[in-house]
């Protein structure tokens, strides 16, 4: 099977990463297609990948995984949408836009309103296989004890915690906690990591690297992949960021602020003063812990790390019984955005 592992933003790499470990595992081929904004950020270089669309056409892939929400409906092969989070809150997470053959979805509330969305347009298919990104949270959920032991032992801390909200500006809490990570971190047993969305407005993540260069127990962090910090963390601050659920699924506390979520099993405030002193209950009380077992149920019931071999095999049999796709029937419309997106290929 020839695969594409489609890239628009960086955050797709640590979601894509497991598949192509599978692939590899199973000897099938793969290109990356890497968008030519983010290709500094590419961490696989060694591998085959591409920022022209033009090779993905003459590649002629069997399947193309899309953690994004857009691809050309030109390419060949079946169009699978693989998510790149798991907050179904946010705008358009359960939008249809035509572009795919096939929904991997992570756990049955999304299961569920994908497949009443199939019996409505009727132009796709929908498996349940979990998501690829969390597979490390089965296979190695230990793999930086001992970096986060030694980052405490090296800022003198006991606790740490991570401060990772949403870019949006609507629903980002950045602009109103500046002030109170400042206060919390007074608290010299705590250490405070902060992780932005690459897409975070730059006035705010300016703010907050000078924050983190005036006080020791304040670090910002630049890696990419949010996976390494979530494993570290004791306890998670944010607001409406699908980071929350990959962050409960490792069964510790969060703190969120304002989010617009309807499936709150959290710590969740509308006081951006009250950082400190629930940040001290969530850890000493931990008072949401039973209610985290919905999310584990809903969101995510897979703990056997083997989420990106079930959805390459749900792909190989899609196409056994399918056959391959040489484009998608889109409207004139949605041709005519893809194509200002990708610019069409002359050849097509």
């Amino acid at each position: 099977m020839k695969c594409i592992l489609f890239c628009q933003n960086n955050y797709a790499f640590g979601i894509l990463e497991p598949i192509k470990a599978y692939l590899d595992k199973k000897e099938h081929s793969y290109l990356w297609y890497v968008s030519e904004k983010i290709i500094g950020d590419f961490p696989y270089k060694t591998e085959p990948y591409t920022s022209s669309i033009s090779d993905l056409v003459s590649y002629q892939s069997d399947a193309i995984f899309v953690p994004g929400n857009e691809v050309p409906h030109y390419l060949r092969g079946v169009k699978v949408q693989v998510f790149h989070g798991l907050a179904g809150e946010k705008k358009g997470h359960f939008r249809i836009r035509h572009y795919f053959d096939l929904y991997l979805t992570q756990g049955p509330y999304f299961t569920d309103t994908f497949n009443t969305l199939k019996a409505i347009h009727k132009n796709f298919d929908v498996i349940e296989t979990g998501w690829p990104k969390l597979d490390i949270y089965g296979n190695n959920k230990s793999l930086y004890v001992e970096e986060k032991n030694s980052i405490l032992k090296n800022h003198k801390a006991k606790t740490l915690l991570l401060y990772a909200p949403t870019f949006s500006p609507k629903l980002t809490s950045a602009p109103f906690l500046l002030k109170q990570i400042k206060t919390l971190a007074k608290n010299k047993d705590y250490l405070i990591l902060l992780k932005f969305h690459p897409l975070m407005e730059q006035t705010w993540i300016e703010s907050y690297k000078k924050l983190a260069e005036e006080i020791d127990n304040i670090v910002y962090v630049n890696e990419k992949n949010i996976i390494k910090y979530l494993l570290m963390a004791d306890l998670l601050i944010s607001d409406t960021s699908s980071v929350i659920y990959e962050f409960i699924l490792l069964n510790k506390p969060v703190v969120s602020f304002k989010s617009i979520s309807k499936n709150i099993h959290w710590d969740n405030s509308l006081d951006y003063d009250q950082l400190v002193p629930l940040i001290e209950k969530n850890l000493g009380e931990d008072p949401f812990a039973a209610e985290r077992n919905y999310i584990f149920e809903q969101f995510h019931p897979y703990n056997d790390g083997k989420s990106a071999e079930r959805m390459v095999e749900a792909v190989k049999q899609y196409i056994n019984k399918n056959g391959i796709p040489e484009k998608r029937k889109l409207s004139f419309l949605r041709k005519m955005k893809i194509n200002s997106i990708f610019k069409k290929p002359k050849s097509n």
